[in-house]
């Protein structure tokens, strides 16, 4: 008996009960999953059965995939045919450097065969899904190689012959790197950048940075004082020395300070008299010829002469009589 013949009035029941109803199953789809595989098979009394018959009805596929693949085995063609054209210049430019048949068919062909090494590796990521810069990249370097290898064998004076060497590996380059683009984008509908606009951000940028040294090169020839002034003041500004380390404060000694050397009687005056020894030591003193100094200078130039305090007071009141009738100090 079908799921679905079973009574309704087993659902009020169950509902009665405080039970969930039954669940009501889902209709099979209509159209099968196409490729191989289980089926859910919808049968006549309403009941679904999974069978185990394996049944090929064909692979799933996204519109245009032969049409991706259809360009995929054109590149494989084109590059074919590309690598036989640029294999000669190529071998010529080597074995002029090499003069060896062998070796430089070896590294002639070691550009077209590398691009087409990351071709493949580009081609499997893009169609897991997978991004591939790097192998991108490294294919417009393989391209960038050859076409330099056939512009040392073309005639560069000519452009047309410049042209027919050169334009085989770029044109290749930027075939392999759209058909990854397309390849992954096809996988998982969604764009990714192109290895070229990087090429051409990293051209525009270098065209940019010669503009500017051809400029201060220009203004150098113009104005050679101030140019090389603020150039330097550039490069030391760009280019700041580390700050010096920290040297420990040396700690100042006290020095003592130095007393002038005691002033002593001269030689010839060892046999003097006391009176011309006082005016020798009266003279010396910086209180000559002041008045009001005689009484304390009395007091203590006496003692060196051996003279009292009142004979040193008279000779020194006759001195500073003496000194004030000449109008200066003896």
């Amino acid at each position: 008996m079908s799921i679905n013949s079973v009574p309704r009035d087993l659902d009020d029941i169950r509902a009665a009960a405080g039970l969930p109803r039954r669940p009501v199953p889902s209709a099979a789809p209509a159209d099968p999953p196409r490729g191989p595989g289980l089926f859910a098979v919808a049968r006549a009394n309403g009941e679904t059965a999974i069978t185990n018959v394996r049944r090929l009805a064909g692979a799933e596929r996204a519109p245009g995939s032969r049409l991706v693949l259809a360009a995929t085995v054109l590149l494989g063609l084109l590059a074919a045919g590309l690598f036989v054209v640029t294999l000669n210049a190529q071998y010529k430019y080597v074995y002029a450097a090499k003069a060896q048949s062998v070796p430089s068919m070896i590294e002639a062909a070691s550009l077209d065969l590398g691009m087409a090494i990351f071709t493949l590796l580009a081609l499997g990521l893009a169609m897991a899904g997978q991004a591939a810069r790097i192998e991108r990249g490294l294919i417009v370097a393989c391209a960038a190689g050859s076409a330099a290898q056939n512009y040392a064998a073309a005639d560069v004076a000519s452009p047309r012959s410049v042209a027919a060497y050169v334009a085989p590996s770029l044109f290749l380059a930027l075939v392999v790197d759209r058909v990854v683009a397309v390849v992954r984008r096809h996988v998982l509908g969604a764009a990714e950048g192109s290895v070229w606009v990087t090429v051409g951000r990293a051209g525009t940028a270098l065209a940019k940075g010669l503009a500017v040294v051809l400029l201060y090169l220009l203004r150098f020839f113009l104005a050679p004082p101030s140019t090389g002034a603020g150039l330097r003041r550039v490069v030391l500004n760009a280019a700041p020395l580390p700050a010096a380390p920290e040297r420990p404060a040396i700690p100042v000694a006290e020095v003592p300070a130095i007393e002038p050397p005691p002033v002593t009687e001269p030689p010839e005056l060892e046999s003097a008299s006391k009176k011309a020894r006082l005016a020798w030591w009266y003279r010396q003193d910086p209180d000559c010829g002041k008045r009001e100094a005689i009484g304390p200078l009395a007091k203590k130039l006496g003692p060196k002469v051996d003279l009292g305090e009142g004979p040193a007071r008279a000779y020194l009141g006759a001195f500073l009589a003496d000194i004030e009738a000449q109008g200066r100090p003896a």
